[in-house]
């Protein structure tokens, strides 16, 4: 099955090897929005196992196991930045920052998760957040695979 060839291609010398990381845009600012949005980081920097869909903006487990999951989110504007981290539809980590000064500010989180095969991991901004990003990938999103369980 197609599954079970994708699962033969993550494997070299019995190793699944599975990492990336994404870039969210080069347009600039993204949102604020009227309802909380799932980002699409659609700039691939690397994609080790192809376990994340740009297209969507999810990281699908392609093994049970246990991953490792950073972001980094930025704006310059004054006002809320900040991202979740949903596995499936649960919150599990929740990082923002209130801009109150102008010029740029960030804020980082990571977290190792116990997913199953097929468990989906995404980042959203919250509705009336905003970020900021271009060709500098000011935000990222970033997991791997640490070992299958």
């Amino acid at each position: 099955s197609v599954s079970e060839q994708h699962l033969e291609d993550l494997k070299t010398e019995n190793e699944l090897k599975v990492a990336f990381s994404a870039g969210l845009t080069d347009s600039g600012s993204v949102g604020p929005f009227d309802e909380e949005t799932t980002l699409i980081f659609s700039k691939t920097i690397t994609n080790v196992g192809r376990a994340y869909n740009k297209t969507a903006g999810v990281f699908t487990a392609p093994v049970r196991g246990v991953y490792f999951f950073s972001f980094t989110a930025t704006d310059y504007l004054k006002g809320y930045m900040g991202l979740h981290l949903y596995r499936n539809n649960q919150p599990i980590v929740f990082s923002l920052d209130l801009n109150d000064h102008g010029g740029y500010a960030s804020t980082s989180n990571a977290v190792a998760l116990q997913l199953e095969e097929g468990d989906r991991v995404r980042l959203s901004l919250p509705a009336s957040y905003r970020l900021y990003d271009d060709s500098q990938n000011f935000c990222i999103f970033s997991g791997f695979l640490l070992f299958p369980v």
